[in-house]
């Protein structure tokens, strides 16, 4: 099946019904808005909740500070729990450019799953209300703190959360993903679209990627990039989203133009709305070469040219 029945197909068969992506909003300082919130997790353990707060500081080191020792406390009225339970500690935590390094010790990997996607929801939202504060990032250590599959949750935002505040926690959530293969030759891409229910503890960024790497479900697609790729971060600020890959990355692959796997990713990642560019970086540098030819330090945008016409 060809161009649009087979993505038809596809959703037939997935059973699903797409989902609007949320669009990604400017942000603004929330105490302009609704004052600052504390959020905690209520007594079942089920579902994050807020608690207005008036901080004493003023500048972003100070609310960082005032912020993390109250994500620890219990609140002084009500059932409500501590976002970080007691027994786990932070070590230490820094604040640069935009993103909040949190260093937790090993007793945070002691948590139950579901509190541990609370505590992390919960410190989150609280923490990025500070306008200084984009994103957080997790470490057990000096060690990124890894998801279910071992690799890196990487830096996080109050957008990486879909659950309800003040309902049961929704463990998974639905969407559509538009993504991009090679078609037969290798020479041009084929857009595949996916209905997909995933854990909502995950970002549509790293989403995308993830299924990018698994690869096609559609004979008329094939696959880009390498399936022992792994993805060490995944994030985006100010419409460009920065995608960190290790050296698997850089494989052989499939018999494909050099162009094919970086549009593959690019492409598939501007279709969520926010995201207009993308940068890739291996280990963490943009000093290396693809194919000989095409080098990690440029943007790289939307390229509609190697879409195959009808797809």
């Amino acid at each position: 099946m060809k161009g649009k029945n087979w993505k038809i197909y596809v959703l037939l068969l997935l059973l699903a019904l797409p989902a609007v992506l949320a669009g990604c909003r400017q942000k603004e300082p929330v105490e302009e808005e609704q004052g600052y919130q504390i959020y905690y997790i209520n007594k079942d353990e089920t579902a994050v909740v807020t608690k207005a707060y008036e901080p004493e500081g003023e500048t972003a080191a100070q609310l960082v500070g005032e912020f993390l020792r109250r994500l620890q406390m219990n609140p002084q009225e009500g059932d409500e729990k501590a976002a970080i339970p007691a027994g786990v500690s932070l070590q230490e935590y820094s604040l640069e450019n935009g993103q909040l390094s949190l260093h937790f010790d090993i007793a945070y990997l002691n948590m139950n799953k579901l509190y541990e996607i609370l505590c992390r929801s919960a410190v989150v939202r609280t923490m990025c209300q500070i306008p200084e504060v984009e994103y957080v990032n997790f470490l057990v250590g000096n060690n990124p703190l890894m998801d279910s599959n071992e690799t890196p949750v990487g830096p996080l935002n109050a957008e990486s959360f879909v659950e309800n505040m003040g309902d049961e926690i929704n463990m998974y959530t639905e969407t559509t993903l538009d993504l991009y293969f090679a078609n037969a030759e290798g020479d041009k891409l084929v857009d595949e679209m996916v209905a997909i229910r995933y854990s909502s503890n995950m970002s549509v960024e790293k989403l995308v990627l993830e299924q990018l790497i698994r690869g096609p479900i559609t004979k008329d697609a094939y696959p880009t990039i390498p399936s022992d790729t792994k993805i060490l971060s995944v994030s985006t600020k100010d419409g460009i989203c920065y995608v960190n890959f290790d050296e698997g990355f850089l494989g052989q692959g499939y018999n494909v133009l050099e162009e094919i796997p970086i549009y593959s990713i690019v492409n598939s990642l501007t279709e969520i709305p926010g995201i207009n560019k993308v940068q890739i970086l291996i280990n963490g540098e943009t000093n290396r070469v693809f194919q000989e030819s095409i080098r990690f330090e440029t943007i790289f945008e939307r390229n509609l040219d190697l879409i195959e016409e009808g797809s």
